[in-house]
């Protein structure tokens, strides 16, 4: 089954959103059976974006399941981006 990177970036200065939601965004991605890592970006010291992995059947199933990520619901995201990846180390 196909690997996809899933890459979030955060509006400017949203970061209390990020924390105000975090415990519903991690359990929902708990929740995720094809998820294989996750975590967030940082920049200058500072949460700022999402970094995915997700193991699916195709693009279009990890893009419905990325729409419904609390964090997208708290409209903390700037752009959301899908994209098959390939494992080659590691």
């Amino acid at each position: 089954m196909p690997l996809f990177a899933v890459i979030c970036r955060d509006h400017a200065g949203k970061l209390q959103t990020r924390l105000d939601t975090r415990e519903k965004h991690l359990a929902f991605l708990k929740a995720q059976p094809g998820l294989k890592m996750a975590g967030p970006l940082i920049e200058e010291g500072e949460m700022r974006g999402s970094l995915l992995v997700v193991e699916a059947e195709d693009l279009t199933r990890v893009k419905d399941w990325a729409a419904t990520d609390p964090y997208k619901a708290a409209d903390l995201f700037a752009s959301v981006e899908v994209i098959e990846w390939k494992k080659v180390i590691g």
